[in-house]
């Protein structure tokens, strides 16, 4: 390896500096170029050893624990927890630690502590696969620990926690064919139409994928439009549309799309998937809040929130986040909902969701909005949909969807949906 030169294991090291230092999340380092440096091999897999760490954090540390005196700097530290998760997992040691050592050795500042990574490391190589599955599992910060423990019960947290621990799979939704994509891709179909491969692999050299025949969307988040339920020509708004999944499968399903975000370099990658797939929607970078198209027969809001339910898909927001802007973001949603609903024509349905496994930003926005606008109903029936548990289905009416729900097919992200009517 030439000095400097950026590899998998080097680029995965300083995101999670950017994590762990900086309080960044991984898409947005991704999105603004962290690994552009690399081959698309070497950025699924430096994407892949970061969430993995990040993932195995706790454990990682407690094993490190036992042979470091005193905590390393933060760079240092993440090469040895970066390690420490490989060995663990099965990786070669020789190439591990030397692997390690190189990246520690090029830093100007901390080459001095070589040596330091060369031992523990070469004693964890026996130690960290032997040990790591008797270790505790990782769990959450109290910071969001204490609100689901009061919302779902320790019981139904600790399955949610095995759940991010184990990571996710990835979701497939297809134009069309599910049966036969499913065949080809090697994936499971699952009961609600998604397609589930154990193994990601690099998404882009799948079959399919260059043709625009499918999208990577995990299958809770497929749900809200199969509740909206799109007919061909009505027309559609996609609020908060980016990155993309719910405007594709709006637009496949016929509807005249208008998908909006406010993020111009998100919006950029919703027109991407949408030249990819042959798919087409109008889409606009502006603010929800101040929208003033319509009125439409069909609203999709999936609202800006604290992405709790994301994290088996996404182990950095545990560490990137500290819940301190859980009032905002409710406030936020509560103000959409209200604007979005003044878009709706007479008759027309409003899908309200959310990736969150909070109660305020699910089920409490919907009770709340109940009382503020006389005539506003939720659509029950809208939920009568195949591979659905009918237990999922809350007080209010929405869809409460959870990592610990499916086990035996492998999770899926945490969501609230719900479907209103005036």
């Amino acid at each position: 390896m030439k000095k400097n030169q950026p590899t998998a294991r080097s680029a995965a090291a300083h995101l999670l500096d950017r994590v762990l230092g900086d309080g960044r999340l991984l898409s947005d380092l991704i999105a603004g170029g962290a690994l552009d440096a690399l081959s698309p091999a070497d950025r699924a897999r430096a994407q892949r050893l970061a969430s993995e760490t990040l993932r195995g954090l706790a454990r990682a540390d407690r094993l490190l624990s036992r042979h470091l005196r005193k905590t390393p700097p933060l760079p240092v530290h993440n090469v040895l927890r970066l390690a420490t998760v490989e060995l663990a997992q099965g990786g070669e040691s020789h190439g591990v630690v030397n692997a390690a050592v190189d990246i520690v050795g090029q830093s100007a500042r901390h080459a001095s502590l070589k040596g330091l990574v060369n031992a523990v490391l070469r004693k964890l190589a026996d130690e960290a696969p032997r040990s790591w599955n008797d270790l505790r599992l990782p769990g959450l910060p109290d910071w969001l620990r204490g609100p689901l423990v009061e919302a779902w019960g320790k019981a139904a947290v600790t399955a949610m926690e095995r759940a991010h621990f184990a990571g996710a799979a990835l979701d497939i939704t297809v134009k069309s064919d599910p049966e036969g994509w499913a065949e080809a891709l090697g994936a499971t179909l699952l009961p609600t139409g998604s397609l589930r491969r154990a193994d990601p692999g690099q998404v882009s050299a799948l079959l399919g994928y260059a043709e625009g025949a499918w999208w990577v969307q995990d299958a809770a988040a497929a749900l809200p439009v199969q509740v909206l339920a799109p007919q061909p020509g009505e027309k559609v708004l996609d609020l908060c549309a980016a990155p993309g999944g719910k405007t594709l499968q709006l637009a496949a399903a016929g509807a005249e799309v208008t998908a909006i975000d406010l993020s111009e370099r998100r919006m950029a990658r919703v027109a991407e998937n949408l030249a990819r797939t042959g798919l087409a929607a109008t889409c606009r970078v502006e603010d929800a809040r101040t929208h003033q198209g319509g009125p439409y027969d069909a609203i999709l809001l999936d609202a800006p929130c604290s992405a709790t339910g994301t994290i088996r898909r996404h182990p950095d927001l545990p560490h990137a986040k500290d819940g301190s802007d859980f009032g905002t973001l409710i406030a936020l949603q509560s103000e959409m909902l209200d604007h979005a609903l003044a878009l709706l024509k007479p008759g027309g349905r409003l899908v309200f969701c959310t990736c969150s496994l909070l109660p305020d930003e699910g089920e409490c926005q919907v009770e709340e909005a109940l009382a503020r606008h006389p005539g506003l109903r939720v659509d029950r029936n809208a939920l009568e949909h195949p591979g659905l548990d009918p237990a999922w289905i809350t007080e209010e009416g929405g869809l409460r969807l959870r990592p610990d729900y499916w086990a035996d097919l492998g999770g899926m992200d945490g969501f609230y949906i719900a479907c209103l009517r005036f």
